[in-house]
């Protein structure tokens, strides 16, 4: 994938940024290149399981600290200079987007994202209005100040997939059994692919605005579309995340998949757009390499709840990691989901520096 400027774009600060980091070896396994060593880096790396994030966020909001630059860019940062990882990822919510077109929801502490008003009717879909970059001016801020600051570490933009989304809005918050986001999908399969395909153009130009201002890569997180059959995903998701993916092509990035229990859509996720594939923990990279096919990298894939075991049990369950994934084109090291807030952060730090000593070439 070569070095592009972004459409529109002019040469400033945001092609900075993405230019210094290149050649850094995130993005290099991105793409499918040899590498000095298997990048490292964590989802929700910025969060709970670090005091220092707990000092700043204490009693501010959730989303009222996704929405001050400073705040975002000072959090970002966090995991960097710890754990010394790989590539930062940007500090938000999967909901920023809903929120600042307008959606009445909250992110309710122990609860997760909560709707006031759900979305089941046709009607409804008027609340959903095209994004602006406008509207999310602070994103353009935050990561204009983070690649300022990271140099040649990379910025990873993120936002949440159609389906996830879309499962939020329906139910009202968070479901174990996605009761009335199924009996939309299956029972009004028009509004069902209206609502998708609008949320399609929010989440894509959420991507985007990210992109244009430094970000050196994505990650669309679907993160409860293990919910579904392979038939399913293909004829009601993958529509709607190609859309995405394909908007956001034009960049040049690096573009990653990610969601949970995915196992048996890995072939779909990667053909939906992905440059690279995340995999949790319940598949091993070499079986989940053959179910993605050549020319996509995978990132993945240490069970989360492995870093409570003490640092031999990490080793030993990370060697096995990298030698599944030895016959790879392009390996990202993560977790196979997020870290789990109570994580000890030295436990990460020492992941990265393994990590790190086993693969250096």
């Amino acid at each position: 994938m070569s070095e592009r400027r972004d459409a529109g774009q002019p040469a400033g600060q945001q092609q900075t940024g993405r230019t210094a980091a290149y050649d850094s070896a995130f993005l290099r396994a991105c793409r499918r290149e040899p590498v000095p060593h298997t990048p490292v880096w964590f989802m929700r790396q910025a969060g709970r399981s670090l005091p220092e994030y707990r000092k700043v966020r204490e009693g501010i909001p959730m989303l009222e600290s996704c929405m001050r630059p400073e705040l975002v860019t000072e959090i970002t940062l966090q995991p960097v200079r710890r754990h010394g990882v790989d590539a930062a990822i940007f500090y938000s919510d999967i909901v920023v987007p809903l929120k600042a077109i307008g959606i009445d929801l909250d992110i309710k502490p122990g609860v997760g994202p909560v709707v006031a008003e759900p979305v089941r009717t046709r009607a409804d879909l008027d609340r959903l209005r095209p994004l602006d970059a406008s509207d999310v001016s602070y994103v353009t801020e935050a990561v204009g100040m983070l690649t300022a600051e990271l140099g040649t570490t990379p910025l990873i933009g993120f936002a949440g997939a159609p389906f996830t989304l879309a499962s939020y809005l329906i139910e009202g918050g968070p479901s174990r059994t996605y009761e009335n986001t199924k009996a939309m999908m299956y029972g009004d399969p028009e509004l069902w692919a209206d609502l998708v395909d609008r949320l399609a153009g929010i989440t894509a130009a959420f991507l985007d605005v990210q992109i244009a201002a430094g970000a050196s890569a994505v990650q669309l997180f679907d993160s409860w579309a293990g919910a579904l059959a392979p038939a399913e995903y293909r004829k009601y998701v993958m529509p709607a995340s190609a859309k995405v993916f394909d908007a956001v092509a034009h960049h040049g990035v690096p573009r990653i998949h990610f969601g949970v229990g995915t196992g048996e859509l890995l072939g779909l996720m990667g053909e939906a757009g992905a440059d690279v594939v995340g995999v949790d923990w319940r598949v091993p990279l070499d079986e989940a390499a053959r179910r993605v096919g050549p020319g996509r990298a995978l990132q993945g894939n240490l069970d989360p709840a492995v870093l409570f075991a003490g640092h031999k049990a990490v080793e030993l369950k990370a060697r096995e990691v990298l030698d599944a994934a030895s016959g790879l084109e392009g390996h990202v090291f993560n977790l196979g989901h997020g870290v789990m807030p109570n994580t000890n952060p030295d436990a990460l730090t020492r992941l990265v520096e393994y990590v790190h000593g086993q693969t250096a070439r």
